[in-house]
């Protein structure tokens, strides 16, 4: 699907330079509604134009939002490699403005004063700039603002260099399931940070045992993204690669089948991890290295010929250490050796959506669609969770039209079989950590989340008040996504977050784990403070079509790195044992 997301990118590097250029604001917006629509599309244009290239065009148009214009472009990209439009804005916009507007809080518009006013076209040029009297000058740029612009620098820079989970994973499954598909291969996985589950990666690790290395390593550099090689040699191979404009790198490890649980455990990490298992080993007089676990000190056992204890599965190694197997995400060097691994929740666990979108605010599906999806995934529940009225830019809800919405669920709930529908909405947290209904009109939802989408840089004690505010409020479920951060983007909310989760079990409020890869919100280190405290917690993937409802995979991941069990998570419980919960709060 690499196609997909190429496309993506350059749908929104075109809107970008479109506002910076101020062109008309409906080609913007055709531009950005069609990248945002390509990155969740399932189907590969690629596909769908070499299968009939007479018809292309006319087939892409019937895509929700892709219109004639946009069309023959996807086609002149899959044909090419490029867009002449595209190419040609390019040439008029300094490279410079795309990494600005990547600085969170900085839109076109400043941009493009700062470009036109100061002649500002780098972040290097940005930041020597900053204290200088000409840039305070320009309309609505006071100290503060200045200082909040240093702040998402430094912020920015902090993240560059990281890849999000879910930009990464899908790539890492497609090269994966391509090298175990290759002739000789005997097994294959990704290691590093993507399977320990981390929320950004600083690059892909892949391992592979096969009959046939030559074959393998020509394959993993002549792939299609591949932009250089960095290294090509008998065990390891190294190479750069750009997916939707995101550079990045990955390696390639052959190693010996029997060998292959040691070189796995190893390539996974952490190293702190790691450190830990081999100061293990040796308290026991033996050695641990990516080779095996060997009796003896020798440095490297099996350069003289040693076998080792255990070596072939991860499982054999830690039991020969007196462990139980540690998961993946948990080796991290946070305690995970002390006492018996814990039974982490997996995604089969999860049997209810409690935040979900439909067309009535700024969902792509209709109520039927939605709920269709949620059975198709095995849920016993599915609440619909529909954007208040001061969510003016996702189409919220004004209380008349919550209460059409209202009926118009309860009339679905009676008619679809199979699941129950539950009448919600996501209720802004506003500033002042007021909701944004009335309290009489809230009681007539099933279930209420309550999130905070605007006032994201409050001071942390303002932050504090605002979401206990929620959290007592006797009508809330659930608070979503409790800090509004955006991964790599928005740092969101600071809150003292010990008090948040000693409120949420005083008032029984659930917290949650919003599994929108760019959200991951609460983050795993929040989530292993909430679950000590025994808050209980929610993974929802706050869908907004189809695709969305797969996210839930990364919610998982984070809270199997918080080492989550499934009774902790109420989307995991029984029907009637849910269902219960949500009428306790009525």
């Amino acid at each position: 699907m690499s196609t997909n997301r190429e496309l993506a990118h350059l749908f929104q590097q075109t809107a970008a330079a479109l506002e910076l250029l101020g062109e008309n604001r409906f080609k913007v917006n055709a531009n950005t509604r069609v990248a945002r629509l390509l990155k969740d599309l399932t189907r590969d244009v690629e596909e769908i134009v070499r299968q009939d290239p007479e018809t292309a065009v006319k087939r892409l148009t019937q895509l929700d939002g892709v219109g004639k214009g946009i069309a023959e472009r996807m086609v002149e990209f899959v044909r090419t490699g490029a867009v002449a439009e595209h190419e040609e804005l390019l040439e008029r916009i300094p490279r410079g403005l795309f990494d600005i507007l990547d600085i969170p809080g900085l839109g076109p518009k400043a941009v493009k004063l700062m470009w036109e006013e100061l002649g500002i076209t780098s972040v290097q040029e940005l930041k020597d700039r900053l204290d200088s009297p000409e840039f305070l000058a320009l309309p609505r740029m006071g100290k503060k603002s200045i200082e909040n612009i240093r702040k998402a620098i430094e912020f920015s820079e902090k993240s560059q260099d990281r890849i999000p989970l879910g930009i990464a994973r899908p790539v890492a499954l497609e090269w994966l399931a391509e090298l175990r598909s290759l002739p000789g291969v005997q097994k294959a996985d990704y290691a590093g940070s993507l399977r320990r589950g981390r929320e950004t990666l600083g690059d892909l690790d892949f391992l592979v045992a096969c009959e046939d290395p030559a074959t393998v390593r020509e394959h993993f550099v002549t792939r299609p993204a591949v932009t250089q090689v960095l290294a090509k040699g008998e065990t390891k191979s190294s190479v750069r690669l750009e997916i939707a404009g995101v550079p990045f790198q990955a390696d390639l490890r052959i190693v010996d089948l029997s060998a292959y649980g040691a070189a796995l455990m190893y390539f996974t990490g952490s190293k702190e991890h790691n450190v830990r298992l081999r100061e293990l080993a040796i308290k026991s007089g033996r050695r641990l290295n990516e080779y095996g676990l060997f009796e003896g000190k020798e440095e490297r056992p099996q350069d003289g010929g040693a076998e080792p204890l255990a070596a072939r599965t991860e499982e054999e190694i830690y039991q020969a250490l007196g462990l139980g197997f540690i998961a993946p995400e948990l080796r991290e060097d946070r305690g995970e050796l002390e006492g018996i691994p814990p039974r982490l929740i997996e995604l089969a666990d999860l049997k209810a959506e409690l935040h979900a979108h439909t067309r009535a605010s700024d969902g792509r599906l209709s109520l039927e669609e939605l709920a269709q999806t949620a059975k198709d995934h095995g849920f016993h529940t599915l609440a619909v969770t529909d954007h208040s009225q001061s969510s003016v830019i996702a189409n919220g809800l004004k209380p008349d039209r919550l209460r059409r919405h209202i009926a118009a669920i309860r009339e679905a709930d009676e008619r679809i079989d199979g699941i129950k529908i539950l009448a919600g909405s996501e209720v802004d947290i506003l500033t002042d950590g007021r909701l944004d209904y009335e309290d009489d009109l809230l009681a007539q939802l099933d279930i209420v989340v309550a999130s905070p989408h605007v006032g994201l840089r409050q001071d942390p004690a303002v932050a504090t008040q605002r979401l206990l505010a929620a959290i007592r409020h006797p009508l809330v479920h659930i608070i979503g996504h409790p800090t509004g951060r955006i991964i790599n983007k928005r740092e969101g909310l600071s809150p003292d977050m010990e008090a948040i989760f000693g409120a949420a079990v005083e008032h029984d409020t659930v917290l949650e784990l919003n599994a929108n890869w760019q959200r991951l919100d609460l983050r795993d280190h929040h989530l292993r403070g909430a679950l000590a405290h025994g808050v209980k917690i929610s993974i929802d993937t706050d869908a907004h079509d189809a695709p969305h409802f797969d996210f839930a995979i990364y919610g998982v991941l984070t809270a199997r790195r918080a080492g989550m069990s499934p009774d902790s998570c109420i989307n995991t419980w029984p029907a009637e044992r849910l269902h219960a919960w949500l009428r306790s709060k009525r």
